[in-house]
């Protein structure tokens, strides 16, 4: 497994669940072009930014370059990297048929592939290993913190996205993602005691 500083930014869920099983670091889908037009999204990516820097690995058709362009327009440049997969031909196992261009995305590439491309990007590698920790912040300090699998979690959730300026429809999952690119468990757990006072 490969681990960078960099949260990684890719399209969609089929590329994060790719990623995931590659790279230890956090990933941030940017649901496609709904990037676009969701502040919310568009304001995560900022922060997460600013906090560790972003890592852009899209797919190599003219959508990907399209979503990557946009991302070159709303994070300063210093705070940006970008990994590239070559234009492969070909078809992901999980559609019936190609893309419109008849292009591989990062979904359909080869590990190696993947690794090559974020080795060369520039991004600051801090392991490259089978036994890398994904985040300081694990799911089970969410039920701890009363965030996950408790009777009010979903409310304090909400409350706690809420305070945070963060995305409000984020899963757990992806709250865990965000949570780690931004805060330390300690800062979480103060974080969570201001918001309560």
């Amino acid at each position: 497994m490969i681990s960078v500083k960099e949260a990684i930014i890719v399209e969609g869920r089929y590329d994060k669940i790719k990623l995931s099983s590659i790279v230890s670091s956090p990933i941030i889908d940017t649901g496609g072009f709904r990037v676009f037009k969701d502040k919310e999204k568009q304001n995560l990516i900022k922060k997460i930014s600013a906090q560790r820097g972003l890592l852009v690995l899209t797919d190599s058709d003219s959508a990907g370059f399209v979503i990557r362009n946009f991302l070159k327009g709303i994070v300063p440049e210093n705070e940006l990297k970008h990994a590239y997969v070559p234009q492969l031909k070909g078809k992901e196992k999980r559609k019936a048929e190609a893309s419109k261009e008849g292009l591989l995305g990062v979904e359909g590439m080869d590990e190696q592939i993947i690794v090559r491309a974020i080795q060369n990007s520039g991004a600051t590698i801090l392991n490259y290993d089978k036994k890398v920790k994904s985040g300081d912040i694990e799911k089970s300090d969410l039920y701890e913190l009363g965030l996950s699998g408790r009777e009010n979690s979903a409310v304090l959730r909400e409350k706690l996205l809420k305070y945070l300026q963060l995305p409000s429809y984020l899963t757990t999952n992806a709250m865990l993602t965000a949570l780690n690119c931004l805060y330390s468990l300690e800062e979480l757990k103060e974080l969570i005691e201001n918001m309560n006072k």
